[in-house]
């Protein structure tokens, strides 16, 4: 199974020329579009949306992750084994979360050069070809080297930021649901949200904060936009407290 994961978006070209190339090399193999609304060049964020979602997928799963503003320079290209599934991508820390949290990684530079190379699109001509070498095998051992960790690594704690914001206005942050208990408030835009285990238990038009299907702390607003009714943007902070205890 190949896995997407991008910020390339669906309006333009980048999705269907990424699998026309798999569809070349790795005919049969399942590809899944995972995510290609990532926050446009930021890995940061990504590194953390990643993490949530790989979880669900089994062992054996080739995600192909390409969020790249730095394509084209001096940045390498990475193969991640994490916890049995595997990653491809750029060394700028969009796989750096995923890799920190597990519980085994190896990584490898990729050190093969295509014929040809677009300097704007390593993910179609760098990338993907490894993807769905490592898909179909055998492990393409010579296009790789080993190496004892990514050049560019980010810290394996919670972000407390909005990360990602879906088309309902729900904010997703980087923070770990099972880490806060049910007492806990979120503040965020200088509002202060409880805590509701599902919408129903909102009142129509509340902004409150839930752990979501991933795991993650989302804000949101029963039958309404988190996004417009609290003006919430991608790297917004969000600080954790208890109502008897203050924020921290």
């Amino acid at each position: 199974m190949l896995v997407l994961f991008t910020d390339f978006g669906v309006r333009d070209p980048y999705v269907g020329q990424i699998k026309a190339r798999l569809g070349a090399a790795a005919p049969g193999v399942a590809v899944i579009d995972l995510l290609h609304d990532v926050p446009d060049f930021n890995a940061h964020a990504g590194a953390h949306l990643l993490d949530a979602l790989a979880r669900e997928f089994p062992a054996g799963s080739v995600f192909l992750c390409v969020v790249d503003p730095g394509v084209g320079g001096p940045r390498d290209g990475l193969v991640m084994e994490a916890d049995g599934r595997w990653y491809v991508g750029p060394d700028n820390g969009l796989l750096a979360v995923v890799g920190a949290r597990a519980a085994t990684a190896r990584y490898w530079r990729i050190d093969w050069l295509p014929e040809r190379l677009s300097a704007s699109f390593h993910g179609r001509d760098l990338f993907a070809p490894v993807a769905a070498a490592l898909a179909v095998g055998p492990f393409p051992e010579a296009k790789l080297a080993d190496i004892a960790a990514p050049t560019v690594q980010f810290d394996a704690a919670d972000l407390p930021r909005v990360v990602y914001l879906d088309h309902y206005g729900n904010a997703w942050t980087g923070l770990r649901g099972g880490l806060l208990g049910p007492a806990e408030t979120l503040e965020v835009k200088g509002k202060t949200l409880a805590r509701r285990a599902v919408f129903h238990e909102a009142a129509k038009g509340e902004a409150f904060w839930y752990v979501n299907s991933v795991g993650l702390v989302e804000i949101a607003v029963n039958r309404g936009s988190a996004a417009a009714a609290l003006d919430l943007h991608v790297g917004d902070l969000v600080r954790v407290g208890r109502p008897a205890g203050g924020l921290h």
